[in-house]
């Protein structure tokens, strides 16, 4: 094995890599968009991915992409309802049987709901897939991923948007559900998440990443006219997927070694930002672990 020196534009970046040994790296939201694009990309590369996803077509349709590509049976693709605390959890004892040791987990997974939905565990729909799952992603992995050679955690969100916030006394948005409203309380809610987080498993690098207006999603959900207004927006001013997911490459392959980074596009971000505040995020973390003790 030979350890090669390399350079990373993300400060405190580790610099020893061993691209000789493959990597095994989880993917949240693995079927659609930029989700799909990183994990056939890694595939390629040669790493082990594990995608999860809600949509058996799709999943199929990854493998198939995979084996054209040659990276066949580099990908398991994992049919799971992330919106679903209990079925969360238990994708995340598939991998646990299956790996004692993960290099990356990568959360893209992310619905837009324009009505109010309620799961079958009676939470809202956006909180429950947006934040829910990637908490307990984050959390419930992070010793598999302790011990990866250069474990990492990248929440692909809204980080730098200051707009919205936690509905602290209505978390699941009974009062006045908007589409809006509820993407942003995820949203907040994911940056508080990586605060916290980072505190409690400083051993773990969590990366809180904005792509900026992408290429990518599933609009399905979405009224027609919606779609076609996103669609048109996206082809005048949205980034290629490929370039959205270029930093996320760079962050697997050489995490930073600071407990927590936010980065916008390509910017840093300080971590004294109000939406990163240490008070919220102890709160929200333990508002977050009663909602989950009591299902």
């Amino acid at each position: 094995m030979i350890a090669v020196g390399t350079k990373s534009n993300y400060p405190g970046a580790a610099v020893v890599s061993n691209r000789n040994q493959p990597r095994v790296i989880v993917v949240s939201g693995g079927t659609d968009g930029m989700g799909r694009a990183l994990a056939l990309s890694r595939a390629e590369r040669g790493d082990c991915v594990v995608a999860l996803g809600s949509n058996p077509g799709k999943g199929e349709k990854l493998l198939a992409e995979a084996d054209r590509i040659g990276a066949a049976g580099r990908i398991d693709f994992l049919q799971v309802d992330l919106s679903s605390v209990a079925r969360t959890r238990a994708a995340i004892e598939h991998v646990a049987a299956r790996h004692d040791a993960l290099d990356a987990l990568v959360l893209f997974a992310n619905r837009q709901a324009p009505r109010r939905i309620a799961t079958t565990e009676r939470l809202e729909q956006t909180f429950a897939l947006y934040y829910l799952s990637r908490y307990l992603l984050s959390h419930e992995l992070a010793p598999l991923l302790a011990r990866g050679r250069t474990g990492v955690i990248v929440n692909v969100a809204g980080v730098g948007i200051r707009r919205g916030g936690v509905h602290w006394d209505d978390l699941q948005l009974q009062r006045g559900y908007r589409m809006v409203a509820a993407q942003l309380q995820a949203g907040r809610a994911n940056d508080l998440l990586g605060v916290a987080f980072a505190a409690q498993h400083p051993s773990v690098p969590y990366v809180l990443y904005h792509p900026g207006f992408t290429r990518s999603g599933d609009l399905s959900t979405l009224p027609v006219p919606m779609r076609a207004l996103i669609r048109l927006a996206a082809r005048m001013a949205a980034r290629p997927v490929t370039t959205s997911i270029e930093p996320i490459h760079r962050l697997i392959d050489h995490p930073p070694t600071a407990p927590l980074t936010a980065i916008d596009r390509d910017r840093m971000l300080p971590l004294t930002l109000d939406t990163l505040d240490p008070a919220n995020a102890t709160r929200l973390d333990a508002a977050t672990r009663t909602l989950l003790a009591a299902l």
